[in-house]
């Protein structure tokens, strides 16, 4: 199946968190969807690799992404090396999408900077000939070099270069952000473990919050905002926003 968009998060529900909106958005048009995750999460103090599993497939549902697959890579310890990136080349490949959307490059979370690395490495290389990868069926693949890789902010410290209007996906995005009920604040319960930074009731005001402001940012309600490291390029100037504010 060819995607348009591949969104690749190197934990379950990063792309909730960060870009759902755009995906929602992309969707709705017509687009085919789909979603890479790195790891399972098993790190991740609260939940287990099932129930992250169960959310990660109840969250694709909501956003109606066309896929969701794991690669299963190592939380905390995966590495931006060849063997890391002949797996997401050969999944890219299988793909072969115009845009892929991926964690930053820079960020808090040792892991988030990691993967943006390995997801920008990746694409390029993907587009080598010479890089040899096999689909599951023993052929070899054809290269392919997504056009964009847009990564998407995770935490407060970017500048966004590009900001997309998900005023009329932000419903469905938060509710795709609330499947995953053992991570992010739904209850006042601690039967999933002990509170963590994204399981506290102002860790989800603060994601409400940062898509208000990006949203003041072009005059509308809210936004998502990303980092572009090519030049963006339009067909002509409406495709722009018009910001009266």
């Amino acid at each position: 199946m060819k995607l348009n968009i591949l969104a690749i998060g190197v934990h379950p529900d990063d792309v909730e968190l960060c870009c759902s909106g755009a995906l929602i958005n992309e969707i709705k048009a017509g687009k085919k969807v789909g979603i890479v995750d790195l790891t399972q999460g098993e790190l991740g103090t609260r939940g287990t690799v099932e129930s992250r599993y169960d959310e990660a497939a109840n969250a694709a549902q909501i956003m109606g992404v066309a896929i969701r697959e794991n690669l299963k890579m190592r939380d905390g310890f995966f590495k931006n090396d060849e063997e890391h990136q002949l797996k997401l080349i050969k999944v890219i490949r299988k793909y072969k999408p115009e845009i892929v959307l991926g964690n930053v490059m820079a960020d808090r979370h040792p892991d988030h900077g990691r993967a943006g690395h390995l997801i920008n490495d990746s694409c390029f290389l993907s587009g080598l000939a010479k890089v040899e990868t096999f689909d599951d069926e023993g052929l070899q693949q054809e290269k392919w070099r997504p056009k964009y890789f847009f990564q998407y902010l995770q935490d407060w410290y970017h500048e966004p270069e590009l900001i997309i209007d998900v005023t009329d996906a932000f419903d469905l995005k938060m509710q795709a952000i609330d499947a995953y009920k053992t991570q992010v604040h739904t209850n006042e319960s601690d039967a999933d473990g002990p509170q963590t930074y994204i399981s506290t009731p102002e860790f989800k005001e603060a994601i409400i919050a940062r898509c208000r402001l990006m949203g003041k940012r072009i005059g509308v309600k809210y936004a998502e905002g990303f980092i572009s490291n090519k030049h963006i390029g339009l067909k002509n100037f409406d495709a722009l926003i018009l910001n009266e504010t």
